[in-house]
């Protein structure tokens, strides 16, 4: 069959087709969770009828998807096994593509059942941890080498910081309120059926309408994610490297590599290396436990990039190279920006801050050409965001609606933690870091009914703390074990190696 402009066995088209399938299913099992958690306060204070909130928050969940950069989505990526990412293709590639969406889906499927407001953003961390714990064992480098701590570690802050800032800058943000704005209605339960006055509807539905958005630009990226390694390993010749990268593009890079070449070569000393070297020594420095650079390290950075420059330099489009030279080629580039990246970061680079600052473009170009999301895939992710909402929102707006505090959400509480919600995944979608709209919404009304003195459910915290805490292990357990199966499978079974 052809898929893509791509020749594929039935074989490799079910599988692209069941993964993708998967992808969406994540994505649409999120709206379950992520988007519902927008609606509830419109929903709760009659600002909206349930059937046209959820619509709305489809809506601007497609726009937020649209908007997006892909930073969160290639975060995510970062955080799987080096060889994986770059064999996402293989046999171990298949294993782990599965394993992710099916632990994930399973958990995230649970916990709405349960009407528990779990956080997509930790079930897929736990699932690729699992994954990477996996991978390492079975290859024999121990369960702590599977796992790219410094990674994991910026993202885990974020996740834990972002809850209880939520908490606490709504419950704030309250008290401010009702300080400057001297408006009794604004701080009442809504009457039954009864809308709000204008005012009060035009707020909410801003700050339902922020959160949309900013939850798809942000929660939205981690499918595109997985949907691109997934296109990456079955069709590179179509998707290996950004296809609309202009032919000006693609000449301005060969001059940025040679850049490369003269600036990091005062740092190899005598030392060169082959260009097989090159490749397995970057493949292992890119590594979270790479470790600190040497010599050959610069020297295969050195290599690598003069080997980019001269393969480049020989078309003027990505549109003249063969399947195999896209596929080749990407994972050179790979190497290179990765490395160049890593030793920015760490400030390993004896050079001029000119030589600096070109280094730092250099880096975002390569970016350009490896790290894209095609519209398509935003506007497939971003429909199923919504059809998850529109269909599964009822049970986690009924949980952060009512059974969060002992009183009725108030207006003022409904804007205070969708504000604050809004601005939390926006900053965070900014820097390029995954947050739980889940927890920082709920953790928002709960900092409201706190503030408010009007009292916490404390059956329900601790069903949400218990989630919280039982989703990290959980899921990596799940993805660990369904790794594990499935390489079996792809191996035994399907003969892919």
């Amino acid at each position: 069959m052809e898929l893509f402009g791509e020749a594929l066995t039935f074989a490799a088209g079910f599988f692209l087709l069941l993964a993708l399938a998967l992808a969406l299913s994540f994505e649409f099992v999120n709206g379950f969770h992520d988007t519902a958690n927008a609606v509830a306060t419109v929903i709760y204070t009659n600002t909206l009828k349930p059937t046209f909130a959820v619509v709305w928050a489809g809506l601007w969940n497609l726009a937020g998807v649209l908007w997006s950069s892909g930073a969160v989505a290639y975060s995510i990526v970062a955080l799987l096994p080096v060889e994986l990412v770059l064999h996402s293709g293989s046999g171990a590639g298949f294993a782990m593509i599965f394993a992710l969406l099916i632990s994930a889906i399973l958990w995230n499927v649970g916990t709405w059942y349960l009407g528990l407001p779990a956080s997509s953003s930790h079930t897929l961390i736990g699932s690729i941890m699992g994954v990477g714990v996996a991978n390492s064992i079975m290859s024999g480098h121990g369960w702590m080498a599977g796992i790219n701590w410094p990674k994991a570690q910026e993202i885990f802050t974020y996740l834990l910081i972002s809850p209880l800032f939520g908490f606490f800058a709504a419950g704030l943000l309250l008290l401010i309120l009702k300080f400057l704005v001297r408006r009794e209605d604004l701080y009442e339960a809504p009457k039954k059926d009864t809308p709000p006055p204008l005012w009060i509807r035009g707020v909410l539905v801003c700050t339902c309408t922020l959160v949309s958005f900013f939850h798809g630009s942000n929660d939205g990226q981690k499918g595109m994610g997985l949907i691109m390694l997934i296109l990456v390993g079955l069709v590179p010749g179509a998707f290996a490297l950004n296809m609309t990268t202009e032919p000006g593009k693609v000449v301005a890079t060969v001059a940025e590599l040679r850049q490369v070449e003269t600036s990091l070569q005062s740092q190899t000393g005598t030392t060169t290396v082959t260009q097989d070297e090159a490749v397995s020594i970057l493949t292992n420095f890119v590594k979270p436990s790479g470790g600190k650079p040497t010599e050959k390290t610069y020297a295969a950075i050195v290599q690598q990039a003069g080997y980019v420059a001269d393969s480049l330099s020989k078309v003027k489009s990505f549109g003249e190279l063969v399947r195999d030279d896209r596929t080749t080629l990407r994972t050179d580039i790979y190497l290179v920006d990765e490395s160049i990246h890593k030793l920015l970061k760490k400030n390993l680079i004896t050079a001029d801050a000119s030589s600096i600052k070109q280094l730092k473009k250099t880096d975002s170009d390569l970016d350009d050409i490896t790290k894209y999301i095609p519209t398509w895939v935003k506007v497939a992710v971003a429909l199923a965001l919504g059809c998850g909402t529109m269909i599964g929102w009822k049970r986690i707006v009924v949980t952060v609606g009512e059974k969060i505090g002992k009183a009725h959400l108030t207006y003022a509480q409904g804007a205070s933690a969708e504000l604050v919600a809004a601005s939390t995944i926006g900053i965070a979608d900014y820097m390029g870091f995954p947050v739980s709209t889940t927890h920082v919404l709920s953790s928002g009304v709960a900092g409201t009914m706190a503030a408010n003195r009007s009292g916490l459910q404390r059956d329900t915290l601790i069903s949400i703390l218990l989630a919280w805490v039982l989703t990290l292990p959980v899921c990596v357990f799940l993805g660990a074990t369904l790794f594990a199966a499935a390489l079996y499978v792809s191996f035994h079974v399907f003969g892919i190696q």
